[in-house]
Formats: structure tokens, sequence, C-alpha cells
């Protein structure tokens, strides 16, 4: 998005970065993360208020460690380096970066010794979260230390000539008590932003965007039914009108009655251009006997582009696909704008799609996380039981099931996952928990019903706390609440005979378990 202002975060290939362009815009600052590989020319064509150097697992002293341009640190933009990107800036003004005989990993108490600007208002000790092996050894020239821990002689440090700022430990994550606050200075104390990045802005820049990219053309969009697509189909909606065509394709995995709920809300409530195909018996072929996630993720991705595609020349030579892609599927596929981060799984709407499309992708929620959607959503006047819905995979429940889809399976899935839905929704949880469904796992186990033996399936509750998807931690729910959930399951699912609840977070796990 074009923004009278930007914080620029460099990925040095942090797992989390994006932990800290949330963080960033939660202080109302608009961000973007871009490559190390970022010339000298784009940082002067973009003219940053800011420069964030990201974390990441390599050591400065190795061959094919990550760097920028040195010269960019000569511009006179505020920088600020975390962790690695602190350890990278104390190499490349001088200093030296060993690696350390202990290392730091988890909560350190952070001694303040310079409580100017970066540090201004934070107490002189606090907790921070420290995730590091190396340590910087001395000190570069002209750079004053601003902070230590017990493990830790530089914690922080600064060359206010220069503008450049550097912290060991990780403010982007909760666990460093003052770490908002810090930013918070950094942002306004040290680059002097003004504030200006808010939804309404958002929506102003989007309109214009897709207008300006689309032009006359028609588009047709994906819908789902969940947050993404449906906010994406009202913002694209309110930029082109009737040239927006809204397809919701039946692929044999999605949730109980959701084709009948999509039809009366976006044909009847909201009155956007909507067609429903139900494609259920041609996906669940594709999927036979298919067990490996990646392939399944890569299968109905294709099939969904194939769909499209035939329904944009029906509709009459549609030139456009829009797609509610967010940022933590772009960095989960891969890294964000060519950085060196790991990929964890490929997400059907980034790297499930097929080489070679005919549509072009519109994607206006793509630098956007899921908290900024639902804000997003409520700014246009959404209806609160679509912006508030808990994430669904664009999968479905083809992921959801650890083994091969059949309908049978998703059958009993469905029901499953139905009555966790409206359980959790009775106790007043839903808003608060960011995922709760149901996993269908490959396996049977024996059981008693009615003095008779059994051997049936089991399947696994999935509930989770998160505020962005990037860290999740699993939902302490009330034993009697679970106890009713599973009650009901046994109960009412016919071939399910055990229930099991997932306790593990995310990492070291995925909210999802495929």
């Amino acid at each position: 998005m074009a923004s009278q202002e930007i914080i620029l975060v460099i990925d040095f290939g942090s797992q989390y970065n994006q932990l800290i362009a949330r963080r960033v815009r939660e202080h109302k600052a608009y961000c973007r993360i871009v490559s190390p590989r970022i010339s000298l020319k784009k940082i002067k064509e973009i003219n940053p208020k800011g420069i964030i150097l990201s974390g990441g697992p390599s050591s400065v002293y190795q061959k094919n460690a990550p760097r920028i341009d040195k010269k960019i640190l000569r511009l006179g933009i505020p920088v600020l380096g975390i962790c690695y990107g602190m350890q990278f800036l104390a190499n490349a003004c001088g200093g030296r970066v060993e690696r350390a005989k202990k290392r730091e990993y988890g909560y350190a108490e952070l001694m303040v010794d310079d409580a100017r600007d970066l540090f201004s208002g934070i107490p002189r000790q606090s907790q921070s979260w420290m995730s590091h092996g190396d340590k910087i050894i001395k000190v570069p020239p002209n750079m004053v230390p601003l902070a230590h821990t017990s493990n830790t002689r530089v914690a922080a440090f600064a060359d206010r000539d220069a503008k450049i700022y550097g912290v060991q430990f990780h403010p982007e994550v909760a666990h460093t008590e003052q770490g908002m606050a810090i930013l918070w200075n950094f942002l306004y104390r040290i680059c002097r932003c003004s504030g200006d990045w808010t939804m309404a802005s958002f929506i102003n820049e989007a309109v214009q965007e897709i207008q300006s990219v689309v032009g006359d053309e028609k588009v047709v969009l994906g819908l789902s039914g969940g947050v993404d697509s449906s906010v994406t189909a009202v913002l694209m909606n309110k930029a082109i009108g009737k040239r927006l065509y809204c397809v919701f394709v039946d692929n044999g995995v999605l949730r109980k009655d959701e084709a009948v709920r999509v039809r009366d809300v976006f044909a009847k409530r909201l009155k956007v251009n909507l067609k429903v195909v139900d494609a259920s018996k041609h996906f669940l072929r594709k999927l036979k006997g298919i067990t490996d996630p990646e392939r399944k993720r890569k299968i109905i991705g294709n099939e969904f582009i194939h769909i499209f595609e035939k329904e944009a020349k029906r509709i009459g030579n549609a030139k456009f696909l829009a797609q509610g892609t967010l940022y933590p599927d772009v960095i989960e596929s891969k890294s964000a704008f060519g950085g060196p981060s790991a990929t964890i799984k490929t997400h059907h709407n980034v790297g499930g799609l097929p080489k070679k499309m005919k549509l072009k992708l519109v994607e206006p929620l793509r630098d956007l996380f899921k908290d900024e959607v639902r804000l997003l959503g409520e700014e246009m006047g959404m209806p609160e039981d679509i912006v508030w819905r808990q994430p669904f995979p664009g999968p479905g429940l083809a992921v959801r099931i650890v083994g091969e889809v059949t309908k049978a399976r998703c059958d009993i899935l469905r029901e499953v996952d139905y009555i966790i839905v409206n359980e959790i929704k009775k106790t007043g949880l839903y808003r608060k928990l960011w995922q709760s469904f149901g996993v269908l796992l490959p396996i049977k186990s024996v059981g008693v019903m009615g003095d008779e033996r059994t051997y049936e399936h089991v399947v696994a509750i999935r509930a989770v706390t998160s505020q962005d998807a990037m860290t999740a931690d699993w939902a302490k729910i009330p034993y009697d609440i679970l106890a009713k959930i599973s009650n009901r399951i046994i109960n009412e699912v016919d071939g399910v005979n055990r229930v099991v609840y997932d306790i593990s977070s995310k990492p070291p796990s995925t909210i999802e378990w495929e």
C-alpha cells in the first residue's frame, strides 16, 4: 500500500518477522517487509521513516549470512536492529561478534543503563525475551551501550548521531514486558512517525489501488464464506461494484450447511453477484487415495483455479482472480518478499496455485494480519457473525482429516465440527478462541457401547488462543465443557467412540494438523 509514511522491516530470516510488522502497525505506523537484497536506490525511492532489521538464525561470521548494503546505514534514516539485526550492525560498523560460551534463551532481566530516547520512560529493570547464541564482544566506534543483562554485557546500543540502534532481545514478543513501549519510542521519538495507519486509510488506498490495477475488467472471486474471502468480496465490491463476480465452490470438504449459509448471507443479505458451483464429487474423486497433506493442498488449489477459469469464461472475459490471501499465509508458504525465512507449509491460495494461470491475481488483503482484516470488516459495516467467524483453512476439512479424504470421513467430521462450534458458542468462548475445531485421526480404537464391543474412529478437539496465528497456545477450556462436547460427539456421531484433546502449542506444532 502507498502510505504517507512507511517503516521497512528487513527480513534477515526470522520466522516471526511478521510479529515485528504487526507490533509496528499496532502503533498506527504502516510497515512493509522487504528482502535484504533491497537496493540503495530502492530505499531512497521509498524514503522510509525508519528501518528495522529483524532477527534470524544466522551468525554474522557465516559465509552466506544475510546482509544489506552498508551504504543504507549512512542515509540518515533511523535503524533498529533486533537480535541478529543488532549483531549485523555491530559487525558492519566495526565491532566484533563471536559465539557466546553461554547461550541466552528465554527470560532475562534487562537492566537499562541509558534511559534516553529508545528507553525513555522504561523502568530500570524489566523482563526481556532473549534467543541468541552469539554476543557482541567489541562495541563499534561511536556506539554507546544502553542496557545489559547478567549474561549479555551489551544488550542494547546506539550511535545517536547516525540514528542507529540495536537491541539483543526481542521487543516484538509479548514476553518482553516493555517491548511495545520500546518500539513506540523508536517509531515516535526517533523516527518521528505521525501514526497515519488506520483501517479507514487502508480502505481508501486499497480501493484506489484495486481500481488502478483492474481498470474496467471483470474480476472473479473465490468466496469460501470465511472472514478473509468475505472481507475481500466487500472491499472489491466497494471498488468495482457489479464487475465483481463471486463464485462459491462446494468442494465436498466444507463445514455443515456451508453452501446454504453463504447463499443466504451474500446473495440475499449483501446483494453481491454470486454463483454456487457444486463440484464436491469432482474434488473427492481427485483426492481419492491421497494421504500426503501437501499433495492435498496442491490438488485443491489447482482444482479451484481450473473451476474459476471455467466460470470466468462463462462470465465473459474476466481477467482477474481476487483472493483473501493474508500476511501469515505468505510467510508460512514462502519467505515474504524474497527474504530467507523458511517455508512451513504451502497454503492453497499462495504456494498451491498452478505455475501457469490464465487469471491475474488481485490480493488486496495480502499485507494484513487477521485482526486487521476483522477491523477492516467492521470499518466497512459488515455483519458481526461474518467478521468474527473463526478462521477456516482453504483446503477445508481435507487438512483436518489425517489420511485419505472420503465422503464418509467428511460426513463424520462435519458433524463433529458442528457440535464443537455449537457448544463453544453456547459457553461464550467463541470470540475468545482463535480457532476451535475437530480433527479426524487415521486410527480406530476399541470401545464399549450398549454392552457391546465397538471399533470406531478417534477424533481430536483442537482449540487455541492467539493474536495473529504466528504463535498460539492451546486453550485451557474447562473440563465440564470438554466433557459435554465429548459426550455429545460420542452419542450423536455414528462411527466415533473416542475423543482426545490436543494440548500442544505453536511452535513447535502448527494450529492445523496438516
